[in-house]
């Protein structure tokens, strides 16, 4: 755990956007830079300061992953047939933590990775613990018979905040999902803008 995620609102107001779409993000009243500089930092930001901005904004809001796992997702994206930036929304959002939060099991990728790492998770019946693993179309998902009733859990499926995508299989009922299909960067339900071609141009340079 990095110490980055114990204060992962301020990275709302350091990137300028409410990254996840909380309502408690104090970006939503402060929509400046933290620190004693923060309203007046002004100035143009270069093409490589853009570029790392996108880069900043994906890396924290798939869960603050280290620069070496998500350098290496790029590397693989970069290796597979097909569109690069797709590939790369692709491999982002078949990891198990992204399905978990994306299937409303957890309110925040942060708390999906926690259910992982403590083993509520089953994946085709068997506990995985590791957040980053790559779930396949025909993997079955669902939350321990143990942990069915923790109020984590209960709590975030009855969130309005957000809604379960498409391409998302639930049975509510018996806290199971699915992903049925890999997601096209144009169905992922950001909350803010995401330029994940502009990740492409970072890593290309």
């Amino acid at each position: 755990m990095t110490k980055r995620l114990s204060s992962k609102h301020k990275v709302d107001r350091r990137l300028k956007v409410n990254l996840w779409g909380r309502p408690k993000s104090p970006f939503n009243s402060r929509n400046y830079p933290p620190g004693q500089h923060g309203k007046s930092k002004r100035g143009k930001t270069s093409d490589y300061g853009i570029q790392l901005e996108a880069k900043q904004k994906m890396k924290f809001y798939y869960g603050n992953m280290n620069e070496r796992q998500f350098r290496n997702l790029y590397r693989k994206a970069l290796s597979k047939k097909g569109n690069t930036t797709e590939n790369l929304v692709g491999l982002l959002e078949r990891r198990l933590d992204t399905v978990i939060y994306r299937a409303k099991f957890a309110t925040t990728v942060f708390s999906a990775r926690q259910l992982i790492n403590h083993g509520h998770i089953r994946v085709n019946g068997k506990k995985v613990n590791i957040p980053s693993y790559s779930v396949k179309e025909e993997d079955a998902i669902e939350v321990r018979d143990k942990s069915k009733e923790l109020t984590m859990i209960l709590g975030s499926l009855v969130n309005k905040e957000r809604d379960i995508p498409d391409y998302i299989q639930m049975d509510e009922k018996n806290k199971k999902a699915q992903l049925i299909r890999v997601p096209k960067f144009s169905e992922v339900p950001y909350p803010t803008i995401m330029e994940p071609n502009l990740v492409i141009e970072y890593y290309s340079r």
